[in-house]
């Protein structure tokens, strides 16, 4: 079985596991949003995923990371929730890859599935902590640690 068949005979249950994995996970911004909400995240990011890999093309994953950390830095949620999603869903793939294809094959998909999401998790935090430099954050004023240390 190579990557591209895996990914699509397994899309239900790789889509199925990982939404598992993240409502195990506890994390208030996916709770908040519901199930249904979460599912469809999941599965874009599955089908993202499958797509980079079939074309061997970041382009669209990178296009949707961005609107990720655009949209999770303003509704609010935490930059390490949005990457545990994406950490979720590479541990499936991991497991599957390990269990479903031959041993001369893992190295290659685990490259793929690496790359792609590496790539997606690196633009969602490039373009969260872009933004959130460009906000003022009370927690890293440090005005006050350096009353006093004027020079004389």
């Amino acid at each position: 079985m190579t990557l591209n068949e895996l990914l699509t005979i397994q899309a239900a249950g790789i889509i199925k596991d990982a939404l598992g994995g993240v409502e195990r996970s506890q994390l208030p911004f996916y709770k908040f949003s519901g199930p249904e909400q979460t599912r469809q995240r999941v599965k874009a990011l599955f089908v993202l995923t499958a797509r980079a890999v079939k074309e061997r093309n970041l382009s669209p994953m990178l296009a949707h990371a961005e609107a990720i950390g655009r949209e999770r830095f303003m509704a609010g949620a935490d930059l390490a929730e949005i990457q545990i999603a994406f950490n979720v869903l590479e541990e499936v793939l991991w497991q599957r890859i390990l269990t479903s294809m031959p041993p001369a094959l893992h190295g290659e998909a685990l490259g793929l599935v690496g790359t792609v999401l590496g790539a997606g998790k690196d633009m969602v935090g490039r373009t969260y902590v872009s933004l959130a430099s460009k906000s003022k954050v009370p927690t890293l004023n440090l005005e006050e640690l350096f009353d006093g240390t004027e020079a004389p």
